[in-house]
Order: C-alpha cells, then structure tokens, then sequence
C-alpha cells in the first residue's frame, strides 16, 4: 500500500495568540517539503481549533496561512496543499469552534476532543474534569458519544480524529453516525485510537476510515508505523483506507 495523503498535520500556527508558546515545531513550508520526501500526493495543515485555550489558530494567523497555502501551492506544484482545521467538539450539542464567518479559509474540516477546549458551560467543565482525570469512566461515556454524534450531524466534517482518545465513547454509536452522516473515523499515527478492539467492534460497518500522522513536527509527517500496527492488531483490510491506494 501507499500512502497518498495525510490530512492530520500541526505546524507553528497552533500557538494561538502567542508565538511563543509554539505546539508544533515546524514551518508549513517544512511540512510540505517532507510530505515530498516520503513521496505524498496531498498533505493538509490542519492547525488545533480556534477556542483551544493555548494552542488554537488564531484568526489573524488563519488568514496569513491561507496566503501561505496559495503560494506554496504554485510553488509546488507536484504536491497538493490544503488548509484544514482539527476542531474542538466543544460539548454534547455538537458544537464546534469554526465560526461561519471563518469557513471560507478552508479545504476541510477535522473534528475532535481535546482537553484544552474552552467550556461553553458549567456542565461541559464537570464533563472536562472527569475526562481529564478518568478519561470519561465516571459519567462522561454517554456525555461524549453523543457529542461526536451530534457533531457529525451539525456539520460537513471529513473525518472525527482519534475517537475515543481522552474520553470513552460507545464506539458502535459513534460508527453507526459515521455511516448516516457519511463521515470518516481516523486510525491515529500518534494516539492509540482507535485501538484494534475498536475497530474490530466496527469493521463490519460500511465505514470510511483515515489514518492520520497527527504530526507535530516535520519528520514525522506520513509517520504511520503505529496506525499499521493498530490496522495489522485489528485484522482490518488495509484497502478500506481512504488515503491508502495499492501501490
């Protein structure tokens, strides 16, 4: 199999406002030339949502990045370059941080959980806290299933990133929306969701499935040693793979 395109890279625009406080290490730049190297079709940017509390694009830094993309675009032109955006699910209605007024800058759209996104309620703050410190196991599992649920039916999302990761979920729920909405799941190269218990309880779903590198610096960028070893765990046809194609 070869990998065609990895839509699950960070670069130094997830800082938000502070260009110190820098959660990836490379340029777009750096990330579009190694995505050349290990011989990509596509690679997407897609930088941590705008309300996570310390690492999220800034609206400033998403429009700089969108002139970016345009000009690496005509200056490579062997290689596709699209802006995306890993989302924060932000609570149980559903409710990601893209603003309507901000879509118009991106290719695609990413969805996840992440603990550093802004509550948008006293309720989604106990349900941050059990997530953080119990990963969901005291009254959180139905909280969060319905979350990546109702998201998935709010929006136009290409897949939901590392499901499961940083709060349990009802699996089969969450795939079975996956399926209506026409949304695909995302086997992590960085985390390990979803796990080969996961994607067994599922495969037998007419699901689309993603691998991501999650890259957060370029040399890792395609780095999908772990993700294979999840898909070869699970016993998942490796051709059911949307950004793999036979080589």
């Amino acid at each position: 199999m070869k990998i065609l395109a990895d839509y699950h890279t960070h670069t130094i625009y997830s800082c938000g406002n502070n260009e110190n406080r820098r959660h990836a290490k490379g340029t777009i730049e750096e990330n579009v030339l190694a995505a050349i190297d290990k011989g990509l079709e596509v690679i997407g940017i897609s930088e941590h949502g705008f309300n996570h509390n310390f690492y999220g694009l800034s609206r400033k830094n998403a429009k700089k990045e969108r002139e970016e993309i345009d000009r690496l675009n005509k200056k490579y032109p062997q290689i596709k370059v699209l802006m995306g955006m890993e989302c924060n699910i932000l609570d149980d209605t559903g409710k990601i941080d893209m603003p309507d007024d901000m879509i118009q800058y991106f290719d695609y759209i990413l969805a996840g959980y992440h603990y550093g996104s802004r509550p948008t309620s006293f309720r989604s703050i106990l349900h941050h806290i059990d997530n953080f410190l119990f990963s969901g196991r005291l009254f959180s599992k139905k909280y969060n299933t319905r979350a990546l649920i109702k998201a998935m039916e709010r929006y136009d999302l290409k897949y939901i990133t590392h499901p499961g990761d940083k709060g349990q979920v009802d699996i089969a729920e969450v795939a079975q929306a996956a399926v209506r909405t026409n949304t695909g799941l995302e086997i992590n190269g960085h985390h390990n969701r979803l796990s080969p218990e996961m994607i067994r309880a599922i495969s037998h779903m007419d699901l689309k499935f993603y691998i991501g590198s999650d890259a957060h610096k370029p040399e890792n960028i395609a780095n999908f040693e772990r993700a294979y070893e999840i898909v070869e765990e699970s016993g998942l046809d490796p051709a059911r793979i949307v950004n793999l194609v036979k080589d």
